[in-house]
């Protein structure tokens, strides 16, 4: 899904990166009762943020079925990305990533999510890596989009519908 802010960022984005800026989808799905979350971030950023903590070079472009690396980007977006739904901690499960132009997509879900009163969102995604990092969040659940910004050092936000 591309809303309006996801699309003026994107083309943003593609102009200049010397903006630390990641994008976070999250739409529920209520027929299939999950959360579906989509991380836009720079190639560049999590192949640096990967060699970081997991001390390998990566190339992400060379690497999408390699399980090291679908490890290793799924260990870093669970450790920094905690999700409580109507008060109760969600595990996130990793589906995998793809490339698209300078940036990469990661693709995770929530599974067994109802119905959405309240969500809160910890999230620290790529503090590590640059403490200019901004991460926007657009949530839509309930037919009713809403839309965050957290910027370094904040790193949550509670969503009410």
């Amino acid at each position: 899904m591309l809303n309006i802010h996801t699309f003026i960022l994107s083309s943003f984005l593609t102009l200049i990166h010397p903006f630390f800026v990641s994008v976070i989808d999250m739409k529920h799905n209520a027929k299939d009762k999950n959360l579906e979350i989509s991380v836009r971030v720079f190639t560049d950023d999590v192949e640096a943020i990967l060699k970081k903590n997991y001390h390998n070079a990566v190339d992400l472009s060379k690497s999408t079925n390699n399980a090291e690396v679908n490890k290793n980007i799924a260990q870093y977006v669970q450790s920094k990305l905690a999700i409580s739904i109507d008060g109760k901690g969600k595990s996130l499960h990793y589906i995998g990533y793809e490339i698209q132009k300078e940036s990469t997509w990661i693709y995770v879900e929530i599974n067994d999510v109802a119905t959405i009163k309240k969500m809160n969102i910890n999230c620290s995604l790529l503090f590590d890596y640059q403490d200019k990092q901004t991460n926007i969040f657009n949530v839509k659940a309930n037919g009713t989009e809403k839309n965050y910004k957290l910027d370094y050092p904040k790193s949550s936000v509670e969503f009410v519908w």
